[in-house]
């Protein structure tokens, strides 16, 4: 074990936007110990404060499902994947089409655009602030796009994922990560979790097989096959749970601290009794 690479939301975050006190201490731990350490996230750069407020994490983050790789000690974007305008709005099309109820957003390197419907009536969230308007009239070619969003109330993330991705997998990547909306994150084929976590530990000299990697979504599944020891959480969704065989315990148990604690302890025997 040389690099820890860890989701955020779900595997070491709740809902109620706390990172649990002995979690904390696992990955200050794996620090002190010398290992390198990469959170891995859907989150765009502007939602990190969890992890430099709680954990203290001042190195990298892998933003937006690998589409941006963000700098938490100098607050500046190291490297991104665009998507077109055009795959963008032609996807909006497509899924309209086939879902009408679905509503949409975008996230840029600037920040948020969201069409009105698509959050909750009378939500207070991360994007209160942001005033919705249709997507046609608020990005332009010009705009830094690196991922697409839709939601819809009528179905669960599976069986909206099911029902669009045959239809515009020719644009975008397509995949899921929210517990309990149906609302699919798109982004650039070819980037994914995985793609952007291999670069950053080739850089620094670091095989798969000295990753450890926690997630506990579908798109976590290509990072948790990548990494030489990928953890679902035990609570976690039933895809990436069936993507790996090793588990870490329940979120609620503090699942990732447990493995790292574990690890951390047979680093100073050699590795026995690893599980």
């Amino acid at each position: 074990m040389r690099l820890i690479a860890s989701d955020i939301d779900g595997t070491i975050l709740g809902h109620d936007g706390k990172i649990s006190a002995r979690t904390v201490d696992a990955f200050r731990a794996a620090e002190d110990a010398g290992l390198e350490i990469v959170f891995v996230t859907g989150r765009p750069p502007r939602w990190l404060g969890p992890l430099r407020e709680q954990i203290g994490h001042t190195g990298t983050v892998i933003c937006s499902n690998g589409a941006v790789v963000y700098d938490l000690v100098r607050e500046r974007v190291m490297s991104s994947h665009l998507l077109p305008l055009a795959s963008v709005l032609e996807a909006r099309r497509v899924i309209k089409g086939l879902v009408p109820d679905a509503e949409f957003a975008v996230e840029t390197l600037d920040g948020f655009h969201l069409e009105p419907g698509f959050l909750e009536p009378g939500s207070v969230d991360l994007l209160a602030e942001v005033t919705p308007a249709p997507l046609p009239e608020t990005i332009t070619a010009e705009s830094a796009v690196v991922k697409f969003l839709a939601v819809t109330r009528k179905s669960t993330a599976d069986a909206f994922l099911a029902r669009v991705r045959p239809q515009i997998d020719r644009l975008l990547a397509v995949t899921h990560s929210a517990a309990t909306a149906a609302m699919l994150e798109m982004g650039p084929h070819g980037i994914n979790k995985a793609v952007t976590l291999a670069e950053y530990a080739a850089s620094r000299g670091i095989a798969a097989q000295d990753v450890v990697a926690f997630g506990d979504m579908p798109n976590d599944i290509e990072m948790l096959r990548w990494a030489g020891a990928g953890y679902a959480m035990a609570s976690g969704h039933e895809r990436a749970r069936a993507a790996t065989a090793l588990r870490a315990p329940n979120f609620a148990d503090d699942g990732v601290a447990q493995v790292l604690e574990e690890r951390l302890a047979a680093l100073k025997t050699g590795g026995r009794g690893v599980r």
